[in-house]
């Protein structure tokens, strides 16, 4: 992240996106696949990296093999397969959605993957415990722990939408968008920017 001043000396913290190009690879109709939506891709590929059928499928589309390829429904009006779209799409001082994978934070005990208090009691047996969940089970019957309970697991890297991000800037020489806020992921990791009235 970083922080810009506005016209009145605001300092806003700005999260920097790289935005394109990306390339419109295909545009699924209602007629033939049974829905409708614009395939995107970004980022080059290698030839030696890319299957066959990668290629094939770039090449109808006039490009070369793309790393990533995403679908969103909807805005195929304005879209042909070819068709670049660019920062320049954008405009200042309106409202995005930016989907990505969130940082991954390993295995994670209850007090920091669920805000667990923790046993915080160092008698009745007490030996290292404090940050333990406790006790787990019910009684005799069911003899069995319950599906869904609380424990301590794998944390983050999960699909995370953040809503309504203003855009507060736009360098569209260096493809590159400032967001108002934080965005979900690690730097250098991939994101889907969309506006909500999904045109």
């Amino acid at each position: 992240m970083t922080s810009i001043f506005d016209e009145n000396g605001n300092n806003i913290p700005c999260t920097v996106l790289e935005a394109g190009p990306c390339i419109v690879t295909q545009v699924k109709t209602s007629e033939k696949d049974g829905y409708e939506a614009i395939q995107l891709a970004y980022d080059d590929l290698k030839d030696r990296k890319s299957t066959k059928a990668m290629i094939g499928h770039f090449k109808k589309s006039g490009t070369t093999p793309k790393r990533r390829m995403i679908e969103l429904k909807g805005f195929i009006k304005h879209w042909n397969p070819g068709d670049i779209i660019t920062v320049e799409y954008f405009k200042n001082d309106v409202w995005l959605d930016v989907t990505a994978q969130s940082k991954g934070k390993g295995f994670q005990g209850v007090v920091k993957k669920y805000g667990f208090k923790g046993v915080n009691d160092a008698t009745h047996g007490q030996h290292n415990r404090n940050r333990h969940p406790g006790s787990l089970g019910a009684s005799s019957f069911p003899s069995r722990v319950f599906k869904g309970m609380r424990m301590a697991g794998q944390t983050g890297t999960k699909t995370v939408k953040i809503l309504n991000l203003r855009i507060v800037k736009i360098i569209p020489e260096n493809n590159m968008i400032l967001l108002k806020g934080s965005v979900p992921g690690s730097k250098g990791s991939y994101v889907v920017i969309e506006s909500p009235d999904r045109t």
